[in-house]
């Protein structure tokens, strides 16, 4: 993790964050998510202070490790991203603007947590994303 400093503070702290499709509908598809990231990658040089580490996504959800400055609020930042990402794969993916017509791409909600001193862990984990490991014990990466 990175030492990041602004014009009066110092910080050095990354979120993991995740949200899923709504209706936890399985529409993340390979050429799908590579939109996604793509697109998430270009919002970052639109916010250039904001600094993903790591994006990956299963069939139905999407999990990001990122540096957020103390000057957003989290809420405010995964709400941008949520909303700029639900705009452009609708306008990118036809099939997403029949299927989403009159609602969002995104469930309501997120999942946030603070990462610390299991940054690795955290980071395997997002790896794993959309791989098959089911029958494998994976309880040690955990401990």
């Amino acid at each position: 993790m990175r030492i990041r400093q602004l014009n009066h503070s110092v910080y050095q702290i990354q979120y993991h964050i995740v949200w899923g499709t709504k209706y936890r509908r399985k529409i993340l598809k390979h050429y799908v998510r590579s939109e996604l990231i793509k697109f998430l990658y270009e919002v970052q040089r639109q916010y250039p202070d904001l600094y993903f580490d790591n994006i990956n996504t299963g069939d139905d959800h999407v999990h990001i490790l990122m540096e957020i400055p103390p000057k957003y609020a989290v809420s405010e930042v995964v709400q941008k991203l949520k909303g700029h990402s639900a705009f452009y794969l609708r306008k990118r993916f036809k099939f997403m603007k029949e299927l989403y017509r009159r609602g969002g791409v995104w469930s309501d909600g997120y999942f946030v947590s603070s990462v610390g001193l299991n940054e690795d862990q955290i980071r395997k984990y997002i790896d794993r994303q959309n791989k098959d490991d089911r029958g494998r014990d994976i309880t040690a990466e955990f401990s």
